[in-house]
């Protein structure tokens, strides 16, 4: 009641106003010259200082009865409290949730329409409030500010139908009116603030501009992963336009970078990719981008290049800039999907990147190095957050060791991969025994099949391919023996079965065995015949067979041995079923195996092998062959 009769008096009442606005810019003033402190303590206490005289003031303002004529200040005060907090938080929390309902709710107690009844939800208050103030333009433009506020919060957390509702009742048209956002947003058009009006950390208009820039590129990212590649192009034009900070522009020209790409525009797509590397020092997803677009040219030397330039960038400590004390864009955008194209990864994951597309593309020295290279920053700690999660694709750390000594023996540097081989062994074979029988039920089908063997089993193959390079076969033959006793020891489940693991999400674990199998079976009977033992080289071969039918290598090395054994009769049959399976329709294949797999298989392919099948199977329907 003191407050009501000392408010009474015009007089008091304004002189009250004036101290409060009074005090209100002076503390916005303060935050502006915090910000442009830089890193510092005397900043941080300035900020402090702001927050905590802009809380005061505000418990001031509640603790009066609402009135119509202070109501404008209040909701101004409500505002940059809100847009302070969430700066320093760098996010929207609970907390202004009820910081915005307490300000709609001030605004019905204007209107004696917040008796004693139920609480109801912000959505709710929002119709009534914005209901009200058609009978209260003098809180218009407080209204639209909050409003703008709430939009960003509701945008953070992809509220978004209750978002298009309050933007459809600011622009007056609730009733049929389009649910476009993008549409929405550019429509409102928050009341210019008045010349003597209370300062504020950001206006209505500005939260408006971050808004339709925020949700643009939301938008267009959406639009970009679903493949709606035209509606993603006029969506990130729509960001690019916007109030975007360098950091966000360069994710912009990269996401339309991508876009065009995918479109089937290259040379419009390295402009944006040019002009987002010219935007700013966050070079690492540009060039990732950049790597994708001349591996589609097939420039091969451009895309190593881009990926060394990417690794170098992901390695260089960057000065972390000093956050607005504002709403941004940024602060309205979701955390980075690692699943996302536009994801740029770790130093390690762009590491590996490059020493696999070595790999893949026959630079073994290059690949092998780089492979080293990786091992070693992944073994010292430098970054532990290699191995991605399960939507992102990509090896596991024992297949990184597995693709490293793949490079080595492809290098010529079989004891190198020998070394690497041990090293997995060592930090997987304590896990082995407790892997039996996870195996064992594997082998019934009533658990999905572990990773582990695979590694070891994996490991013992390429120790043997180490050792046919040195020249062994006696050590070769034991490895490749040890590979087939352990992959023997189970046979994955039924087609219900998962995948074996997060690493081959890709890979049905069962095709891995069956290859692994006939890898080692076929390795092995190579190692047979080149000692003159044609007869244990083709108990191996049939085995192969048996394990990957239609498996050319496996069919051309075991016809090989057969007409060597002059064993005509039994060549020529296996030919004819061989020339059966082939005129079957065969199943494209929805997997795919691990990169370490890929390149063994390619050692124990051989040129000639199309060849000699296809000449084989034409001699067998000569008459002197029948």
């Amino acid at each position: 009641m003191a407050h009501q009769s000392f408010l009474g008096s015009p007089e008091a009442r304004a002189s009250c106003l004036d101290l409060w606005k009074e005090k209100n810019d002076r503390l916005v003033r303060q935050a502006k010259v915090a910000q442009d402190s830089g890193v510092s303590l005397r900043r941080h206490k300035l900020v402090q200082d702001t927050l905590e005289g802009l809380r005061e003031l505000l418990h001031i303002l509640h603790g009066l009865p609402a009135a119509v004529p202070v109501l404008p200040l209040e909701l101004i005060v409500t505002c940059n409290f809100i847009i302070l907090k969430v700066s320093l938080a760098q996010g929207f929390t609970e907390d202004q949730t009820q910081d915005i309902q307490r300000g709609l709710e001030r605004v019905l107690e204007t209107q004696e329409q917040l008796g004693p009844r139920p609480e109801q939800g912000i959505r709710k208050l929002w119709e009534s409030v914005l209901r009200a103030s058609s009978l209260l333009p003098e809180l218009l433009c407080a209204l639209h500010h909050l409003a703008g506020l709430q939009a960003a919060l509701w945008l953070s957390i992809d509220r978004l139908e209750d978002l298009a509702l309050l933007l459809q009742t600011l622009n007056g048209n609730q009733n049929g009116a389009s649910k476009d956002l993008l549409l929405l947003l550019k429509t409102w058009n928050p009341p210019a603030e008045e010349s003597d009006a209370p300062l504020t950390l950001q206006n209505a208009r500005g939260l408006r501009d971050i808004l339709l820039t925020a949700f643009a590129y939301r938008q267009g990212l959406q639009e970009l992963i679903s493949g709606s590649l035209p509606r993603a192009l006029s969506s990130l034009h729509e960001a690019a336009l916007g109030l975007c900070p360098r950091p966000l522009l360069v994710q912009v020209y990269t996401a339309l970078g991508s876009c065009l790409r995918k479109m089937g525009n290259p040379q419009r797509a390295l402009l944006y990719l040019i002009a987002a590397l010219k935007g700013g020092s966050a070079w690492g997803l540009p060039l990732l981008e950049a790597s994708r677009l001349y591996r589609q040219l097939g420039d091969t030397a451009a895309e190593l290049e881009s990926l060394e330039l990417l690794v170098e960038a992901l390695s260089a400590t960057r000065s972390s800039e000093v956050p607005q004390l504002l709403i941004d864009v940024e602060l309205l955008l979701p955390r980075p999907d690692p699943a996302s194209p536009l994801y740029c990864g770790t130093q390690s994951q762009a590491k590996h990147l490059l020493a696999s597309r070595c790999l893949q593309m026959g630079r073994a020295e290059d690949a092998a190095e780089h492979y080293l290279d990786l091992l070693a920053l992944l073994l010292d700690g430098s970054d532990p957050r290699f191995c991605p999660p399960t939507c992102s694709p990509g090896p596991c750390m024992p297949e990184v060791f597995l693709e490293a000594a793949a490079a080595l023996i492809q290098a010529g540097r079989a004891q190198d991969a020998l070394t690497v081989c041990e090293e997995l062994l060592t930090r997987t074979s304590s896990l082995l025994p407790k892997m039996l029988q996870p195996w064992e039920d594997a082998r019934k089908g009533t658990k999905e099949l572990p990773s582990c063997p695979l590694w070891v089993s994996a490991v013992y193959l390429l120790q043997g391919r180490a050792w046919v390079q040195l020249r062994a076969p006696k050590e070769a033959i034991s490895e490749f023996s040890r590979c087939l006793e352990l992959l023997f020891r189970a046979i994955p489940g039924d087609k219900e079965q998962g995948a074996a693991s997060n690493c081959e999400q890709k890979c049905r674990s069962d095709m891995v065995v069956q290859h692994l199998r006939a890898a080692a079976l076929i390795s092995r009977g190579l190692e047979w015949a080149a000692n003159g033992q044609d007869n244990k080289a083709l108990q191996d071969f049939l085995l192969s067979v048996q394990m990957c039918p239609g498996n050319r290598d496996a069919s051309f090395h075991l016809l090989q041995t057969l007409r060597r054994l002059d064993r005509k009769d039994e060549a020529a049959a296996f030919c004819w079923r061989l020339q059966a399976q082939t005129q079957l329709p065969q199943k494209e294949a929805t997997w795919s195996l691990p990169l370490y797999l890929e390149i063994y298989l390619s050692w124990i392919h051989s040129p000639d092998c199309e060849t000699f099948l296809e000449e084989f199977q034409t001699s067998l329907q000569e008459p002197h062959n029948l």
